[in-house]
């Protein structure tokens, strides 16, 4: 029940800070920056950072520092990328959605890759790319029905997913992209799902990337890339002794299994495993209350402030950062959001908490401030840097 941050920064600077706000260490974030790109440094590999996970502008400038590409799912992610000076070159546009007006904006600025999710789809950027007399560099998203052993919730490569073209339907999905002439097949796309930690089912992926490969080679098909997504996970529970994922663990079962063509470069989309552990949402207590068979700690921040647990069960690990005594106590650690869901954890043990006492919801860098709302007319929370 250690009670410290992965920071330097002194505790009393946190406590005169306006609660609720999330707290960035960015020591942390760009050691994690250094590791990824010291480890991909021999390697055919291409890194880009998944914007849906933080879109912090001073987050988005160390990455871009870092010469890291970015992921994008909305026409708005394309702007923050823009505005953040990375090139058009480095980004994938991803989603299942893509509005006209996104479609345009990507082709507009020329984007690296569309990461295309369906014939329909296809067939409208094609149109959009005559229109405008462009040419649209496209990847076409394949569902290779492979359980990530996941939530539910978070995972997207599985054949009852709505995310990519089925396998079955690859073969039509190729030929009609090879037959425009607006359209550039550059290469295959595939995402199987987050917070992934056994790294089987990236076993599993490679295998099916190896197998379609050859196939299509056979067929004179070849690929300039592959993109293989994101989902590593982190760790949630003890993110002190472990601030960054295995991204030693993770790239090597890419190099030694996945068979990768002369001068084709293998793609990631990474966005949790990166910011994750750098993020911590700071509240303060309101009140501490006994219920018949439960001790509720009332925090200021709510479930509008992080999203994960109520959204799908989330676990992230809490501390009091100010307590008085190692005496522990269970605590319900909830907000003061009118749901029941707002609840950020269940018999959690706690030192003994009081009223006003700081508190942290660890990893929280990911999908906490990019999942924010103002529900119950609740302000933003506001943001801290170290």
């Amino acid at each position: 029940m250690e009670n410290r941050l992965n920071t330097s920064l002194p505790i009393d600077k946190l406590i005169t800070h306006q609660t609720p706000f999330y707290f960035y260490d960015m020591h942390l974030l760009r050691n994690t920056l250094a590791c990824i790109n010291r480890l991909i440094a021999d390697k055919p590999f291409v890194i880009h950072y998944a914007v849906k996970a933080n879109g912090n502008r001073q987050i988005l400038d160390e990455i871009c520092n870092a010469a890291l590409g970015v992921d994008l799912v909305s026409g708005g992610e394309i702007k923050a990328a823009l505005e953040a000076g990375f090139a058009p070159g480095d980004m994938t546009f991803s989603g299942v959605g893509k509005a006209d007006w996104e479609i345009k904006l990507a082709l507009h600025n020329g984007i690296g890759c569309f990461n295309v999710e369906s014939i329909p789809e296809l067939l409208n950027i094609n149109q959009l790319a005559i229109e405008m007399e462009t040419t649209a560099n496209i990847a076409i998203r394949v569902n290779p029905d492979i359980d990530a052993h996941t939530h539910r919730f978070i995972t997207t490569g599985k054949a009852d997913n709505k995310f990519g073209i089925a396998l079955e339907q690859l073969d039509q999905v190729i030929k009609l992209a090879t037959s425009m002439r607006h359209i550039n097949l550059r290469g295959l796309h595939f995402h199987i799902g987050s917070q992934i930690t056994d790294m089987q089912p990236y076993r599993m992926l490679c295998d099916t990337v190896n197998r379609l490969q050859d196939e299509y080679e056979q067929q004179g098909v070849t690929f300039q890339l592959i993109n293989v997504g994101g989902g590593l996970g982190v760790d949630y529970d003890d993110p002190d002794s472990n601030p960054m994922a295995d991204f030693e663990r993770y790239f090597g079962v890419f190099a030694q299994q996945l068979k990768l063509r002369p001068g084709q470069k293998l793609h990631f989309e990474l966005g949790r495993s990166i910011v994750a552990q750098c993020g911590s949402l700071i509240s303060r207590v309101l009140y501490v209350k006994q219920a018949r068979d439960r001790r509720f700690v009332i925090l200021d921040a709510g479930m509008t402030d992080l999203m994960r647990p109520a959204l799908y069960q989330a676990r992230h690990r809490v501390q009091n950062l100010t307590a008085t005594t190692s005496e522990a106590e269970t605590y319900d650690v909830v907000g003061p959001v009118c749901e029941s869901s707002d609840t950020f954890a269940r018999d959690c043990v706690l030192p003994a908490t009081q009223r006003g006492d700081l508190v942290a919801i660890r990893s929280a860098g990911a999908y906490g401030e990019s999942m924010a709302s103002t529900y119950n007319m609740r302000a933003l929370p506001d943001t801290f840097f170290a």
